[in-house]
């Protein structure tokens, strides 16, 4: 539309003007050629089939015009004003989660570390007890020398994998941020879960007096499920009354723990840690800090992950199966595994603990219907090698 303006239009015809080849007024206005004409220049064949109108009607023509072109224009400026704030916002935001993403890579590779120091420790013991036990046959030397060999080679593998994982997740975070585009942080999975998580898994159980009214605990206390119709059951102080919650019956003081859940026939499930210190019988906000849990919800084909506190949710993959938690008291560090992926859901870093903390697991409470939601506790894989662990917690 700007490209019919001709210059000619922007400069006021002034009253009264006269055709320089007719000295006839100027009162008319041709659209095509976009010049001022007179009676007799309409009559020339150079004009006949072209769109001619009064200087007054074109005139007016044009500003009406003009006005459109504003008001486009200033729309289109709001428009562009209100993606600017928004992507200034999703900048920031995408900001954060990086930040975020780059404090749990370097804790879980400070755990990853931490745990193979200790692996490879504990099996150095178990090789200098062979080496000085003068009663060694030749058979448990060629044992010993070939467990010596795969040591040397896990844990040269070990570090290969630690640093390509490292330059993986490093190239990723160095990539240009592109304008109005979110990263998946769901390709940037941080995989390679610590075989030492298996030995330092515990055999949880469920604590009856802490269950809520709607759970029905399994006979050995290492599942739940829900009932529609609440349970009569005994008062008990410690019991949750606010959500179908129950705590483990163990309870850690120091050291470091994991323990997994099968959590494959819920849609919606909560899991973590809780600190044994407050009323369980209303969700007070001054509890909330009390608690560090990840809730999965499955609603037809969607799951999604949330991560508290702060409330946030977690970059979208599909439905998980068995859930791994690891607690290390000492360092302050909370976090959640896929195990069946083996990999890094979330990880929860220099967090201060100020007592005892105990498992927490809970269901959603049915509203109507009927509700046939269940997770169970995971028990430790027996391992046929006999391996000595040193004790790693301090339970009350």
């Amino acid at each position: 539309m700007s490209k019919r303006l001709s210059p000619h239009l922007q400069q006021k015809i002034p009253e009264g003007a006269y055709c320089e080849k007719h000295l006839e007024p100027l009162q008319l206005f041709c659209d095509d050629d976009q010049i001022a004409l007179c009676a007799k220049c309409l009559q020339s064949q150079e004009h006949t089939h072209h769109m001619v109108y009064g200087v007054q009607e074109a005139a007016e023509n044009y500003r009406r015009l003009f006005r459109e072109i504003s008001n486009v224009l200033k729309e289109k400026l709001e428009v562009a004003k209100s993606m600017l704030a928004d992507e200034q916002e999703r900048m920031v935001m995408i900001q954060e989660e990086e930040q975020n993403f780059k404090e749990m890579i370097e804790s879980e590779y400070r755990i990853m570390f931490r745990l193979m120091i200790e692996e490879n420790e504990v099996n150095f013991q178990s090789l200098k007890q062979c080496v000085f036990n003068l009663n060694l046959r030749e058979a448990s030397l060629n044992q010993l020398t070939d467990f010596a060999t795969e040591l040397s080679k896990k844990s040269q593998e070990m570090l290969r994998n630690a640093r390509y994982s490292l330059e993986r997740t490093e190239s990723l975070l160095l990539q240009c941020l592109q304008p109005a585009r979110i990263a998946d942080l769901s390709l940037c999975q941080i995989t390679g879960m610590s075989k030492m998580l298996k030995v330092l898994q515990r055999p949880i159980t469920l604590d009856p007096k802490t269950a809520h009214p709607c759970l029905v605990l399994s006979e050995d206390l290492r599942s739940i499920r829900l009932r529609n119709v609440q349970q009569d059951v005994p008062g008990n102080p410690e019991r949750f009354d606010f959500s179908a919650t129950v705590l483990g019956v163990e309870s850690f003081t120091s050291g470091r723990h994991y323990w997994e859940v099968d959590v494959g026939k819920t849609t919606k499930w909560q899991l973590g840690i809780y600190e044994d210190s407050v009323s369980r019988k209303s969700d007070l906000p001054k509890a909330s800090a009390d608690k560090v849990l990840l809730t999965g919800s499955l609603m037809g084909a969607d799951f999604t992950l949330w991560v508290f506190p702060p409330l946030r949710r977690v970059f979208l993959r599909e439905q998980m199966h068995k859930v791994g938690v690891f607690l290390d008291y000492e360092y302050g560090q909370i976090s959640f595994y896929d195990v069946t992926k083996r990999s890094l859901i979330y990880n929860f870093s220099c967090l201060t603990f100020q007592g005892a903390l105990r498992p927490i697991f809970s269901l959603c409470l049915p509203i109507g219907g009927t509700n046939s939601d269940s997770l169970s506790i995971c028990l430790p894989h027996v391992s046929s090698c006999n391996v000595t662990v040193r004790p790693q917690s301090s339970l009350v």
